[in-house]
């Protein structure tokens, strides 16, 4: 007779056994010689060492399957127990395709869905430095996010870095109301937004709590040293030359690095050029390096806004009419 405490933690309990424990007594069921009993974040089971054995493995099996699928079902315990043989990490036949990154909440599949961003894939896996840089509505950052997380679960990093300029669009913090982290939330609002689609809530809530998952502004990543990490810095348009590179410089072992930004909405001062801009002539050459630019074909929200890029694309061309110069022909 041996007992076993299975930890569960980040997963609310009702999550995984059902808001009546009908999971659990499914369970219960299919294990009849075994005691088992939930205690918050802990499973204990006693019975047969044999039997905990094979208990655990299927155990584990289910917490696999709610970690890629934000949800489990009794129709998935079932099927699991009669022949999940998939270890817990081991990528899924699509996931190996490459174009499925990972399943979000509720169970929602979560795909590099244009030709750049199946690039972007491809290239994370070859490259640990990747610079994406395109329009808005390109889903460069959700891509990169995705990514993130799916080397997280797969457990080929420890932690996730999220970084953004902390002021954007002239805008000054000193003016924003509330304390540092109630002007800072709305400029990583957009990185919150991509991990809720990813991450059940309360696995979420752990990863911020526990440092597993930081979402900070560029300048508190000065001095720092990342390592066993996928580092991802948003918006890096908005970053001068020194910034960029002292972002890029923390790069420790083991680490992979994301840079995404939008070249056509750089909101520095006049005098500051970006650093992103600079990047692209600096570092093209460097070995393990990629570079690679989306564009209009690649917009996943509303058609509109592809037509809204290739607008502004039309009147910010050389020899292209401003609406100054209509003004001024009227006149």
């Amino acid at each position: 007779m041996g007992e076993k405490v299975i930890k569960i933690e980040g997963i609310h309990p009702p999550d995984i056994f059902g808001l009546r424990e009908e999971k659990l007594k499914l369970l219960k069921h299919i294990f009849p010689k075994l005691k088992i009993v939930s205690r918050g974040e802990e499973l204990i089971v006693i019975g047969d060492d044999e039997e905990l054995h094979f208990f655990e493995s299927k155990f584990r099996a289910m917490l696999d399957h709610f970690e890629r699928f934000g949800k489990i079902t009794e129709e998935n315990i079932l099927e699991i127990m009669a022949h999940s043989d998939r270890m817990p990490g081991e990528p899924t036949e699509e996931e190996k395709s490459g174009e499925l990154l990972l399943y979000g909440r509720n169970g929602m599949a979560i795909r590099a869905r244009s030709p750049n961003q199946r690039r972007m894939v491809s290239s994370s896996a070859k490259n640990d430095m990747l610079f994406a840089i395109g329009p808005a509505g390109t889903g460069k950052t959700y891509t990169a996010v995705a990514l993130a997380v799916r080397a997280l679960k797969n457990k080929e990093v420890k932690r996730i870095i999220l970084a953004r300029p902390a002021v954007e669009a002239g805008e000054n913090l000193g003016f924003l109301p509330g304390d540092l982290k109630d002007k800072l939330d709305p400029y990583l609002r957009p990185l919150y937004d991509a991990l809720r689609d990813m991450i059940p809530p309360a696995r979420l809530e752990s990863y911020l709590e526990d440092g597993t998952i930081e979402i900070a502004p560029l300048a508190f990543m000065r001095g720092r040293t990342l390592d066993n990490a996928f580092a991802i810095l948003d918006e890096a348009q908005n970053t001068t030359e020194s910034q960029l590179k002292m972002f890029l410089t923390r790069m420790g072992k083991s680490a992979r690095f994301i840079v995404t930004g939008d070249i056509t909405q750089i909101d520095l001062p006049r005098h500051q050029v970006s650093g992103l801009l600079r990047s692209v002539k600096i570092l093209n050459h460097i070995k393990g390096i990629d570079f690679i630019f989306l564009n209009e074909k690649d917009v996943i929200r509303h058609e509109l806004v592809s037509r809204i890029i290739d607008a502004y694309e039309g009147v910010e061309k050389p020899g292209s009419k401003s609406e100054g110069d209509d003004d001024a022909s009227d006149s």
